[in-house]
């Protein structure tokens, strides 16, 4: 992967892919990370030897591929300035999100006409280079553009290309999916020092085995239908454990949650392309025109 990246935003997903790209062997000369706290500068060329600048224009002019990370409410700032900012050389820019929320349609109306835009869903676990990201490209993004996006990705993790529409679901599924699990194992904690354990014994046995499982249903290529039968002896103790995991409706209680994450990403959503149809009318109500 030779080209350059500018990543907008120094916060842990910022630093989660640039230690990726370095780790994967990305050159530090073609790497820029855009930060605006001068702590956070100093911290990150310290500890990656990356140029680390305040200045978005500055960073994404002499890039191909320009990474959005920052918080939602700052996007549009950073849009204004990517907008005027001239395509790197003689390939075009690669806009990629890893914004939650805000769709394809909001950045390729603020960037130029037939800007490539593509849109990325990490989830936390990237930050141990466990990750798992969703890319979904926007309207004028080519094969080749996607395949350098997946390419960056997979510096954290494991890389799924799905069309944009499928994005809420991903997001309730693997975007949201890390807290589901961190649940489960603050329950079984508590269930631990409930039945007679230490909290500490108890965090280290919930803690390595959510650890263990998630690794044998990744690398086994077994399904998890297949796992938990092979831990589920007749009459046993774990047979018990799930009768009442299923009389309490465990399955009905994660189908809702993740329905209820995907509902609320559609909100999310559309409320972001109401807020841009309104600003689109008020530039052409000061511009004096007519929207088509």
């Amino acid at each position: 992967m030779s080209e350059r990246i500018a990543i907008i935003g120094g916060g842990k997903i910022g630093e989660a892919l640039l230690a990726g790209l370095i780790r994967s062997g990305k050159p530090v000369k073609d790497l820029v990370v855009v930060e605006r706290a001068e702590a956070r500068r100093a911290e990150l060329h310290a500890d990656y030897g990356v140029r680390v600048t305040d200045d978005v224009r500055d960073a994404a002019e002499t890039a191909q591929i320009a990474v959005i990370a920052v918080k939602p409410d700052a996007v549009d700032d950073v849009l204004r300035v990517l907008a005027r900012t001239d395509d790197a050389g003689e390939s075009e820019r690669i806009t990629v999100t890893v914004v939650a929320g805000i769709p394809t349609t909001r950045y390729e109306t603020a960037l130029p006409a037939g800007a490539p835009v593509i849109r990325v869903m990490p989830n936390t676990p990237m930050l141990v280079n466990e990750g798992m990201s969703a890319v979904s490209a926007g309207r004028y993004a080519t094969e080749d553009q996607v395949a350098a996006a997946v390419a960056m990705m997979e510096t954290v993790g494991r890389v799924m290309v799905v069309p944009e529409k499928q994005m809420d679901a991903v997001t309730a599924v693997s975007g949201s999916g890390p807290a589901y699990f961190y649940l489960m194992v603050e329950a079984l904690i508590d269930a631990g020092v409930g039945l007679g354990l230490t909290r500490p014994q108890a965090a280290e046995l919930a803690g390595q085995t959510l650890r263990g499982s998630g690794l044998l249903l990744s690398e086994s290529g077994v399904s998890p239908v297949e796992l938990r039968a092979a831990v589920t002896s007749p009459a046993g103790t774990t047979a018990a454990a799930l009768r009442e995991l299923e009389r309490f409706g465990l399955r009905h209680a994660v189908g809702e949650a993740a329905r209820a994450a995907a509902h609320t990403s559609v909100q999310a959503a559309r409320r972001v392309d109401v807020e841009t149809s309104r600003s689109s009318q008020q530039v052409a109500g000061e511009l004096g025109v007519d929207e088509a």
